[in-house]
């Protein structure tokens, strides 16, 4: 629960608009950042001409914009993707400067590459940064990305598709822990997504790549695997569920859908593992504290 952790809301209110604000008029927020002027009176003449408490449409004109929370659900900074072709371009700012040096920043952009190449389906993700913002020049390279381009008033950073998948595989973020599925359960699952609809589902798709695949009469007696039963903490609640497939969902009953929210956080976690994950409007704590059945190590393995 220590690890550095963010989700990237896109839904931005007015609150939302009023900290973007405060944090464009510090000096060394906006240091390295070429636009900021113009973002600053945008969102100054967006809050003095229009009385909506959501502003999501408007600031996702020309790209898509993203409040940067910490796992109370407090925006620390924002995140800005552009896509233009088959390239996306990555715009990240941590506006609290009490948290800088706190790796926050790295942990927005595994979470915008997750977005870029998952959910918006880029092939190549670009970072233009200021050649004097070391901070941040240090986090796009330490996430993997590799030098491309310099002019004197930019370094061009880039991250292909085929690179973060590799990455995806070999390092995990900075605030997940490795995660297990069977065989069977990844040729499954990765049928279910040619089929499955849903603002999420890219998630889902995430997680099955990152996952270490192991032979079903390998996988550990205590990693939640599809059909398994487990008992969690959810926040301050206690529950016992079911990891199903959709077509068996019935959350009045426990059994959720792989492709849920909390569905698809638990699959491949292990007895004893906590994280934080995002739901559609907040963060939970989530804590697998036991593995009531799992398929595999009952013998099921036609389940």
């Amino acid at each position: 629960m220590n690890k550095p952790f963010i989700s990237l809301c896109p839904e931005i209110t007015r609150s939302h608009a009023l900290t973007l604000m405060d944090w464009l008029e510090d000096e060394e927020v906006t240091r390295y950042l070429s636009d900021s002027r113009h973002v600053s009176r945008f969102i100054e003449q967006v809050i003095g001409r229009v009385q909506l408490p959501v502003l999501t449409h408007l600031f996702n004109q020309g790209g898509r914009f993203f409040m940067a929370c910490d796992e109370r659900d407090v925006p620390v900074g924002f995140v800005r993707l552009v896509k233009s072709g088959a390239d996306c371009e990555m715009v990240l700012v941590i506006g609290q400067r009490d948290n800088w040096g706190r790796k926050l920043g790295a942990s927005a952009i595994h979470e915008g590459m997750k977005l870029a190449f998952f959910d918006m389906r880029a092939e190549k993700l670009i970072a233009k940064i200021h050649p004097d913002n070391a901070r941040s020049l240090k986090a796009f390279l330490n996430s993997g990305f590799l030098p491309h381009s310099e002019t004197p008033a930019t370094k061009s950073l880039v991250m292909h598709s085929e690179h973060y998948l590799r990455l995806l595989r070999e390092r995990p973020a900075p605030h997940t822990a490795s995660i297990h599925i069977t065989e069977i359960d990844k040729a499954r699952l990765q049928s279910l997504l040619a089929f499955e609809r849903g603002a999420d589902i890219f998630e889902l798709e995430h997680e099955i790549e990152r996952a270490i695949v192991v032979d079903p009469r390998q996988v550990a007696d205590d990693v939640v695997t599809m059909n398994s039963k487990a008992l969690l903490q959810v926040n301050d609640e206690e529950r016992e569920v079911a990891l199903v497939y959709p077509e068996d969902a019935d959350e009045g009953a426990g059994k959720l859908s792989v492709c849920s929210g909390i569905g698809t956080a638990i699959l491949g976690y292990k007895a004893g593992d906590a994280f934080n994950w995002r739901m559609p409007h907040r963060t939970c704590h989530i804590r697998i504290e036991k593995v009531l059945y799992q398929p595999e190590a009952a013998g099921d393995f036609h389940l």
